[in-house]
């Protein structure tokens, strides 16, 4: 490490610390040259590799904007939205990869936001996973009810399953007028 001083090649570190809840370290050195003290901190950074072929660095602010889109409307505040940020990131510094595709991204967004908002995470899957018809949003929903068989109460009424037409007016089902609704958005 060099001296941001002198620029002597020579330093010694004379105390290190975990920040970030262990994402970083932070250490404090000492230039063995002009006795100078100077801190740096030492972090992991993700790269990810996009479907062009075009790598950049992973962006937490990224993930929040692409989930926040999703949660629109929703009753999601920001510290929710920030909290599944740190998670996805956590969950992908945990697989000891360096660079990853965003297909790796996708995946690790998809399981904390289906725990967030189930409407959420249909909005997002329907873009992420490039729902054509409607057909794709009931087998995602079917998919939703599969995995929480007993847990109705987790998922909101549109997707516990369709209701009978009203007798009165005939309109559709409300997880029809629903799907419609997220479709509209997604062409938006």
């Amino acid at each position: 490490m060099f001296c941001p001083f002198c620029r002597h090649a020579d330093t010694k570190v004379s105390d290190s610390r975990a920040t970030d809840d262990g994402l970083a370290i932070r250490r404090r050195r000492v230039c063995c040259s002009c006795q100078r003290k100077f801190t740096t901190v030492e972090q992991i950074q993700l790269y990810v590799l996009k479907r062009s072929g075009v790598v950049e660095a992973f962006s937490r602010e990224k993930v929040i904007r692409g989930v926040a889109k999703a949660c629109q409307n929703r009753p999601v505040t920001a510290a929710q939205l920030a909290a599944l940020g740190q998670r996805v990131e956590e969950d992908l510094r945990s697989i000891g990869q360096a660079e990853l595709t965003s297909e790796d991204i996708g995946i690790a967004i998809l399981g904390p936001l289906a725990e967030l908002d189930p409407v959420a995470y249909l909005r997002f899957a329907s873009v992420y996973k490039n729902f054509d018809s409607v057909d794709d949003f009931i087998d995602e929903v079917d998919s939703m009810k599969r995995r929480h068989p007993a847990g109705d109460a987790l998922l909101p009424e549109l997707v516990r399953g369709p209701r009978p037409r009203d007798r009165l007016t005939g309109t559709p089902d409300r997880l029809t007028r629903s799907i419609s609704a997220i479709l509209v958005v997604r062409k938006k």
